[in-house]
């Protein structure tokens, strides 16, 4: 018997004063009962219940201990019917971190469908692609689209995203269509700073992760300027597809070097701890994943050109 059961028999038998009283409601037997109560004394070291053929009562760190089992239980209770209040209709904020072309691309609305379904939750969301401290700022949970984690992140995978190298049909008629990877060296590429890798792509070549180091004429930490420069011709740019999808749907844009795999992005949900984790964002997390691949599974193909 664990502790809180062994003070919840304490309290009865304090409350009924009888040891075969406390057995019957508890459905135990008297000599059961008696032997949890010495246990409990033993583990204490005090004794609690003075016992006579007749009588129980009380002794005075008994009565002090019954006074703290009572609190104690009753913080339990309020605590399992809160979390069990929360289940079934869970209420409360949820401070979240999104990426910033993600955020709005594919996440925002997600999450105003959660909104909807889950009213008594407040969303607070913070776009930026900086790696905020969860704990240092108050953050609840950030999503992250990356190849790899930090080793201390404690995190869950929602998603894949697939990344396209694109470029303007304007440029490819003025700079040529790069063949292989090694070609992207002699061609202006717009690199996006806010990656470890910085200007190093990488590309699958003979089933092998090949890095290629690359420059060009403009620098971002935000994929969508990276798209818009590349719509207008200004180079060649390695992106997620949800950034580029709309524009290589439209022509704006062509996949190249599309026989060369691309390793893949994960979406993650980060979170400050794994200790607890409220039931309001394990609902946050599944209907995100949930929606996620919906969304991975309805987007139409993208045309590309070797």
């Amino acid at each position: 018997m664990d502790r809180l059961e062994a003070m919840r028999l304490f309290v009865l038998v304090a409350e009924l004063g009888s040891f075969a009283k406390a057995a019957d409601q508890g459905d135990l037997s008297p000599s059961a009962v008696t032997r949890q109560i010495a246990r409990l004394e033993a583990h204490l070291g005090v004794k609690l219940i003075a016992r006579t053929t007749r009588h129980v009562s009380l002794t005075s760190a008994g009565a002090d201990y019954l006074k703290r089992c009572h609190e104690i239980l009753n913080l339990v209770h309020r605590s399992e019917s809160e979390i069990s209040a929360e289940r079934n209709s869970p209420s409360g904020t949820i401070r979240i971190s999104l990426p910033m072309s993600f955020g709005i691309a594919r996440l925002a609305p997600l999450l105003h469908d959660f909104s909807q379904s889950y009213p008594r939750v407040s969303l607070d969301m913070h776009l930026t692609d900086r790696h905020v401290n969860l704990v240092e700022e108050g953050v609840d949970l950030a999503i992250r689209v990356t190849r790899a984690l930090d080793a201390h992140d404690v995190a869950r995978k929602l998603a894949s995203s697939r990344s396209v190298v694109v470029a303007a049909p304007q440029y490819l008629v003025r700079h040529g269509r790069p063949r292989h990877p090694g070609d992207l060296q002699d061609h202006e590429c717009l690199t996006y700073t806010g990656a470890t890798a910085g200007a190093k792509w990488q590309f699958v070549v003979n089933d092998r992760v090949q890095s290629v180091l690359v420059n060009g004429p403009i620098q971002a930490n935000n994929g969508d300027v990276l798209m818009q420069a590349a719509t207008r011709g200004l180079g060649i740019a390695y992106l997620p597809e949800f950034i580029v999808g709309r524009p290589l749907a439209a022509g704006k844009l062509v996949e190249i070097l599309s026989d060369y795999a691309l390793p893949e992005l994960g979406v993650y949900a980060v979170l400050p701890s794994n200790r607890h984790i409220p039931q309001r964002i394990r609902l946050l997390m599944d209907f995100v994943s949930q929606k996620l691949a919906i969304v991975e599974v309805a987007s139409p193909p993208t045309p590309s050109g070797g």
